[in-house]
């Protein structure tokens, strides 16, 4: 599939899996729903499970997701934009996180929504607004930025 052709499409785990480096227990995007290369937007997924295991550790009697895993999904949803919006095949890194607001706790059981839309693209890097959603209620906002590096440089 030339991911660089449709404005707007989905992409299955095994297609995040070519673009991600991320794996278990650290791959947090399960599938993306839509992503519109035109419009610079990304709508992913990550299904919650109480098997996650942070949710050993993190309040373990009243289970909740660490903020800074839903910002890490959030990225990696916006990597996958980022990655796609670059001219050449190079990975998107996590350079900036600015104006982190967490709202309200996501839980086992939760679906996460990952939104992600672009502020700015370069052949360096991007920068999007994101946000992370449980049953329409924002859990999670924040800027996020990038840059780009060879995947040799890693």
């Amino acid at each position: 599939m030339d991911t660089h052709s449709d404005s707007n499409q989905s992409l299955d785990i095994k297609q995040i899996l070519k673009i991600l480096p991320h794996r278990y227990p650290f791959l947090l995007v399960d599938r993306v729903l839509e992503i519109d290369l035109e419009k610079g937007f990304v709508l992913a997924q990550k299904n919650v499970s109480i098997n996650e295991a942070f949710f050993q550790g993190h309040f373990p009697e009243t289970p909740i997701m660490p903020g800074v895993l839903i910002l890490e999904a959030l990225a990696q949803a916006g990597g996958i934009l980022v990655h796609l919006k670059s001219p050449g095949d190079k990975i998107a890194i996590l350079l900036s996180v600015n104006n982190a607001k967490f709202r309200q706790p996501v839980k086992p059981g939760d679906i996460l929504y990952l939104r992600g839309t672009g502020l700015h693209f370069s052949q360096k890097g991007g920068r999007i607004k994101a946000e992370a959603l449980v049953n329409d209620k924002v859990a999670v906002e924040a800027e996020i930025g990038f840059v780009f590096v060879d995947k040799n440089q890693i």
